[in-house]
């Protein structure tokens, strides 16, 4: 039988015989009425503009022998110049084009004439002949000739006209019969193209639809399919193929059912033992697997949609690790979700982590809502005792420092030297106690949500210059100095301008106290993105690597930084303070290299919010 590469050449090869035939047809039609065509214009054209040419010119001769006659002689002469040339020009061009019989004949003929005319022409023109002479010459001798060569004129311009209606027939019979055959030709093309389309039909498209069918079949998961096929061309082979790789399917899904049941199986229990919410989506957020926390608390049962969940802090992280291809958690400070399990409170806190083909292309999402329930109710718990015991301590406390000032200023009698360094020390502890007490309290306002952000549009200019005003003096008399880096254009943002002089205060008074005289403290804002940066930096001894992760700590100080260093609560509240606003906080040191500080917040021409209280 013929295999596919024949049948193909087959029917290409009649399409591509026609295709030739009907060229070379078309090729000796367009010659034959090329020529036809040339005739015309080479041989006949020619010699009908030359009769015309010279026709036009004689009668200008004629008219400028008439001018000299009534006595303007002088443009008589300029028309008789002027057009003998060109009717000399025009007999010559004539008379190089003679194609047709008997014209020649004629062209003698007007050049015989015109000798004789221009001879007598002479006459005409010599002034001192007399004008009776003149004028019988004319009506006898010029007159005739003139007659005589536009007849002749006419007659070899109504030979070359004819010949070219002829050729022009000709020309028409040569395109009609070019036409008829190439509607033949074009008629055969058509018939052997149909039936190529029917044999191709026959050939190709029906095994390849049949092939098409058992593949959507065997997709769908019907491996007891078996391919028909009668023919033993290359389709034939390839039906054949089919048939062994469904057969070899149905092995292979006999002999691994069992085994991905069992991985299945194990899959799911060993997600159900795990401690923590998590569930694996794919890429259009349908859950495939869930622990069984998942399911009770977030109802993620498998092949429900993410977003039919009503959780939109999940469908958010879940749909930007999608985009940006890197795990995602929630932003705006918001980390936190509150649900109800079996009318018990928990805690989570949800991270979506994208799983990456080899391409990096994001192909689903393994979402993690880890239960924090008991470290919130430790924040809880610890908050409320801070809260609590500042607020206990601050009343007597309070009453130390009185008794302390009135000893101070000798109320209750005179102090001796030793008492009033004594008293001194026993101020500035109590002092110190004090400024704790007042941040614990403050941290544990904003942790709580009790303490107010008041939200208003500020250029970041006035804040930093406002900070580095107020330390100007403090960081002159160490021998400081301190300047601002600004840009001209910054953007408004949206601050609470007093809090934020706190977190100014904060980081000035630390690089103040860890920079040595002859330093350098420098305050700077920049736009970046959604944001502006905001950075105080320092020549001071700068932070040990290892404890640049911890200085944002509660209580935490940096060992061996000297009697100088506070409490460990300054950075704490600039850290609470900055987050509060929607903003991230952040250090970079080297030991003997400096620190800097860097914290951010909304620009307001990107956050159209209102002006509000957080």
């Amino acid at each position: 039988m013929l295999g596919l590469q024949k049948k193909l050449s087959l029917g290409f090869g009649g399409l591509l015989l026609i295709i030739v035939v009907i060229g070379i047809q078309s090729i000796l039609h367009l010659t034959k009425l090329g020529e036809s065509i040339d005739v015309i214009l080479r041989e006949n054209y020619r010699s009908v503009v030359a009769c015309q040419e010279m026709k036009d010119s004689l009668e200008r001769i004629d008219s400028g022998i008439l001018f000299t006659l009534l006595g303007d002689v002088e443009q008589g002469k300029a028309l008789i110049g002027r057009n003998t040339h060109t009717f000399e020009r025009a007999l010559q061009a004539e008379a190089n084009n003679v194609t047709l019989p008997g014209e020649d004949e004629r062209v003698a003929l007007i050049r015989q004439a015109y000798q004789q005319y221009k001879a007598h022409l002479k006459d005409i023109e010599h002034q001192s002949t007399q004008l009776t002479f003149r004028r019988e010459t004319y009506f006898k001798e010029i007159l005739p000739l003139f007659q005589q060569i536009t007849h002749t004129a006419d007659e070899v311009l109504r030979m070359n006209q004819e010949n070219m209606n002829e050729a022009n027939d000709e020309a028409r019979n040569v395109a009609t019969s070019a036409r008829r055959q190439m509607y033949v030709l074009l008629l055969a093309g058509g018939i052997v193209a149909i039936g190529f389309f029917f044999l191709t039909a026959r050939w190709i498209l029906l095994p390849v639809n049949r092939l098409i069918k058992s593949a959507d079949e065997i997709g769908r998961g019907n491996l007891d399919l078996v391919v028909q096929s009668s023919s033993r061309d290359e389709i034939g082979y390839l039906s054949e193929a089919f048939n062994t790789m469904a057969a070899n399917l149905r092995e292979f899904r006999r002999s691994d059912h069992a085994k991905l049941f069992r991985i299945q199986k194990a899959t799911q229990q060993a997600f159900d033992s795990l401690p923590d919410s998590v569930a694996v989506l794919d890429s259009e957020g349908r859950v495939e697997v869930a622990t069984e926390l998942a399911r009770d608390a977030f109802g993620m049962k498998p092949n429900a949609m993410i977003n039919n969940l009503q959780f939109p802090l999940i469908i958010d992280i879940c749909q930007r690790a999608m985009k940006i291809g890197r795990t995602a958690v929630p932003e705006n400070g918001k980390t936190i979700i509150q649900q109800f399990v079996k009318g018990e409170e928990r805690f989570f806190r949800p991270e979506a982590v994208p799983i990456l083909d080899t391409e990096g292309q994001a192909t689903g999402i393994v979402l993690v809502l880890k239960d924090v329930t008991q470290f919130w109710q430790q924040d809880e718990m610890k908050r409320g005792i801070v809260s609590t015991v500042s607020h206990q301590l601050k009343t007597p406390l309070t009453s130390i420092r009185m008794a302390i000032h009135l000893m101070l200023e000798e109320k209750v009698g005179p102090l001796t030297e030793k008492q009033v360094e004594l008293m001194l020390a026993a101020r500035e502890d109590s002092d110190r106690l004090h400024n704790i007490l007042n941040n614990l309290l403050d941290i544990s306002r904003i942790e709580s949500g009790r303490a107010s952000m008041h939200l208003q549009k500020q250029y970041p200019n006035a804040l930093v210059l406002d900070a580095v005003e107020q330390f100007t003096l403090a960081a002159h008399d160490k021998g400081v100095t301190i300047k601002s880096d600004l840009q001209g254009d910054l953007p408004e943002i949206w601050v609470d301008s007093v809090q934020v002089g706190h977190v100014f205060s904060n980081l000035l008074t630390n690089a103040l106290r860890f920079t040595d005289p002859g330093g350098m403290i420098t305050v700077s804002a920049k736009t970046h993105d959604d944001s502006v940066h905001f950075g105080v930096s320092d020549t001071g001894r700068g932070i040990p690597a290892e404890y640049l992760g911890k200085v944002f700590e509660q209580f935490f100080r940096v060992p061996d930084q000297g009697k100088e260093t506070g409490a460990g609560l300054g950075l704490a509240i600039v850290k609470e303070i900055v987050e509060a606003q929607g903003g991230t906080v952040s250090v970079k040191s080297g030991e003997g290299k400096g620190t800097t500080f860097t914290f951010t917040l909304k620009r307001a021409d990107r956050d159209p919010k209102e002006e509000t209280s957080l």
